[in-house]
């Protein structure tokens, strides 16, 4: 049933395709993985329909496209294959700046036959977490950093990935950190890139060069989680269609290169009253409030049990190492780049902080959602912080899960989290990520076959 205001939303969108000349739409459903599923359409079609239906499990595969062949995934996604009813969200719309013909995107929510939003759809899940601030009349502000690699074009799976030829004819084989030099190898790229989310609307800041060898940072504004999510998923499809235009490849796996570090989704997160507009982590005075200290505190108790959704593959866990740039614990600072959860210097309407664990291979509605969740039962619980690091975290213990093993187990037995993130949500998702580890443990790494073949 479609509302009056969703109906002045539709006839918007309308006039949106009309004004740009738009022949074909990509409808498209972020999977678990960050995935663009869905369907291409003809202008007329999603006009007549204005939705589509695809199965359950579209939204619900692991990253090799498996799912589970029995079990609790079952009780939630029954076997019998049903649709969900999917909805364009109009505020979502976008040009695909590399079509040829005129084209737009649009991100779709999921619902169920009752038109119930499908639980365990990334984007259901971020709505949930959002609710339960708007629930406190409290509006969660979020901006990601998101770091990724550009590699050279590899066809083969068995071969090292290793940096690109830039404009010099020469592939990085050193540290740039903040280099503008390093940064400029790659300008026809980046000018591409810029042009593209320039026609599409993204609100991209700085580009920075990292540390690694061709790894690079995009920063974004701060906004309302739901929209950031949503930049951040069109700016992966961006960057890589960019990049396989300039023969070679962007990639966001956490830890694609032996030797160089990990890549980070660093989400800066404070939260408003949604009356008065005030940052709640302040005091009138300007000193960091309550809510401030148990946001943190609920980080650090929850972040471990979460770290599946922050961390989702086996290489995720390559990148959380001592003295990697990377975070081993739950620590918080101020302007401590070596904590898990740093809190930058800023004036008091400006205050937050910014979870450092995240990967960028992580979903980026499940991540966000996930640490917003952490924090709203941090202030919930008036969970108190331990005392502020303010040396050296990469010299204390790890605090953090290994594996992926570890960190499923830990999600699974977090009665809390699984509350505020859904039960259906958890409970496909930690199945999801189950196929996912057996699919890996099916393949022998060439680290086995050099050091186990013949000493053992």
């Amino acid at each position: 049933m479609v509302d009056q205001k969703q109906l002045t939303a539709f006839n918007e969108l309308e006039d949106w395709l009309n004004q740009r000349g738009v022949t074909e739409i990509e409808c498209l459903v972020p999977d678990l993985t960050g995935v663009a599923r869905g369907k291409i359409l003809p202008r007329e079609k999603f006009t007549e329909d204005r939705g589509m239906r695809l199965p359950e499990v579209v939204v619900a595969m692991g990253v090799t496209g498996e799912f589970p062949e029995e079990g609790p995934y079952y009780e939630v996604i029954p076997p019998t294959d049903r649709d969900m009813h999917l909805r364009p969200d109009p505020s979502t719309v976008r040009i695909v700046p590399w079509a040829t013909d005129p084209t737009a995107q649009v991100i779709h929510d999921c619902y169920d036959r009752e038109g119930r939003l499908v639980p365990f759809a990334p984007r259901s899940v971020l709505r949930r977490v959002c609710d339960l601030y708007a629930a406190e009349g409290w509006s969660p502000v979020v901006a990601p950093e998101l770091e990724f690699y550009l590699v050279a074009r590899n066809t083969d799976p068995d071969i090292p990935l290793k940096p690109p030829v830039g404009r010099s004819g020469r592939s990085e084989t050193s540290r740039q950190a903040y280099s503008i030099d390093a940064v400029n190898e790659f300008d026809p790229l980046f000018e591409d890139v810029y042009a593209y989310c320039e026609k599409m609307d993204l609100n991209v800041d700085t580009l920075i060069h990292e540390i690694g060898a061709g790894q690079m940072e995009i920063n974004f504004f701060h906004a309302h989680p739901l929209g950031l999510a949503d930049e951040v998923f069109f700016f992966k499809r961006t960057l890589r269609e960019a990049a396989m235009r300039h023969d070679m490849y962007a990639t966001f796996m956490a830890k694609p290169i032996a030797g160089e570090p990990g890549s980070a989704m660093h989400v800066h997160q404070s939260m408003v009253n949604t009356a008065t507009g005030q940052n709640i982590f302040s005091n009138p005075d300007g000193t960091p409030s309550k809510e401030f200290y148990w946001y943190i505190g609920g980080l650090q108790k929850y972040i471990p049990a979460a770290m599946s959704l922050f961390a989702p593959y086996v290489n995720s866990y390559r990148r959380l190492v001592r003295s990697t740039a990377a975070p081993i614990n739950i620590q918080w600072g101020t302007d401590n780049r070596t904590v898990g959860i740093r809190s930058p210097v800023a004036e008091a309407a400006s205050r937050r902080v910014e979870n450092r664990v995240i990967g960028s291979d992580a979903n980026p509605y499940v991540a966000i959602a996930a640490t917003l969740a952490c924090g709203w039962l941090g202030i919930k619980n008036r969970i108190e912080p331990s005392p502020e690091c303010k040396g050296d975290a990469y010299l204390g213990d790890y605090q953090l899960p290994r594996s992926l093993g570890e960190a499923l187990d830990l999600l699974r037995r977090s009665d809390e989290l699984r509350q505020a993130l859904g039960s259906d949500f958890v409970t496909v998702y930690s199945e999801i990520k189950e196929v996912e580890y057996a699919e890996f443990m099916k393949v022998i790494s060439p680290w086995e076959r050099e050091h186990l073949l013949l000493h053992v």
